[in-house]
């Protein structure tokens, strides 16, 4: 299996430089530093890393570590998030090609070659304008929160499935088309004690999540409520159907505001980042 997945990322390279991609994109716990060239003319080597593990020197000069959650996803999902978090941070954009490499991370392998448009390709990216996506100003808060939208749907809360909608940016707007359902929870605590990248409040979101309604988080991090009852009414006749309320209040309060909404459904446990009232990406259910 490895002699395979070095034939495949040998052949990944030929590809890049044959189609002149923007990058090759592959995750690090199924390629071994010492299979990354040494150097790379005409595209860039983007190694994706789950969780905050120390990957090897060699990674870091000779590529781009790009970190994403660690759960497990389908081989379309890992391309999805990672390619999702690349456009946030700024790395990739509409119309850039991209190889892309995934596999099954237990068995350490590759199996699997993608070439991906992006801002074509709906299979991955329900939306065309990826560009209003690229505007969110803390990149590290929108992964740090999709982190936690994908455990949550991976894990449940206490053995149960839980839904619930993030909604982060322009937290003064969304405020005023919202109303509290119960007291603020958050209320009273400090700045850095109520921010999402204090790994110290995860456990606590999770908790809070069981209970009906929205988060309202500001662009720094900063969570403003929990349980908040998003009142935006969605005048869009084109958004899917047969999603459930929770999608239509994130993709309503988006439509009037600049915030974007990270929804986790309790029923299917997809995870749907939407932003202007569209579905910008989801991502099918992890596995435990």
């Amino acid at each position: 299996m490895k002699t395979m997945g070095k034939a495949m990322l040998e052949f990944a390279f030929q590809m890049a430089r044959n189609i002149e991609a923007k990058a090759v994109l592959l995750y690090a716990d199924m390629v071994p530093d010492q299979h990354l060239p040494d150097t790379v003319e005409n595209f860039q080597v983007i190694v994706v890393s789950r969780g905050d593990k120390e990957l090897p020197s060699q990674y870091e000069e000779r590529a781009t570590v790009l970190n994403v959650p660690d759960v497990n996803l389908t081989r379309v999902g890992q391309i999805k998030i990672a390619i999702a978090k690349g456009i946030v941070m700024g790395l990739f954009k509409r119309g850039d090609r991209l190889v892309c490499l995934s596999g099954i991370p237990r068995f350490e392998y590759l199996d699997s070659l993608f070439v991906i448009d992006v801002g074509k390709e709906f299979e991955i990216l329900t939306s065309e304008d990826i560009s209003d996506i690229r505007e969110i100003g803390y990149p590290e808060v929108f992964g740090t929160l999709l982190s936690i939208a994908l455990e949550l749907a991976a894990q449940g809360r206490e053995g149960r499935r839980v839904g619930t909608i993030f909604v982060l940016g322009d937290h003064e707007r969304v405020m005023q088309l919202s109303r509290q359902m119960i007291i603020n929870p958050f209320m009273g605590y400090r700045d850095e004690e109520r921010n999402i990248l204090n790994m110290d409040l995860r456990e606590t979101i999770k908790e809070l999540s069981a209970i009906d309604g929205a988060f309202v988080i500001q662009n720094n991090g900063v969570i403003v409520t929990a349980s908040r009852h998003l009142s935006a009414a969605l005048e869009s006749k084109d958004f899917p159907r047969g999603l459930g309320s929770r999608h239509i209040a994130a993709a309503g309060i988006t439509s009037v505001t600049d915030a974007v909404a990270i929804v986790v459904s309790e029923s299917t446990g997809m995870v749907t980042v939407l932003k202007k009232g569209k579905i910008f990406v989801r991502i099918e259910k992890p596995t435990e």
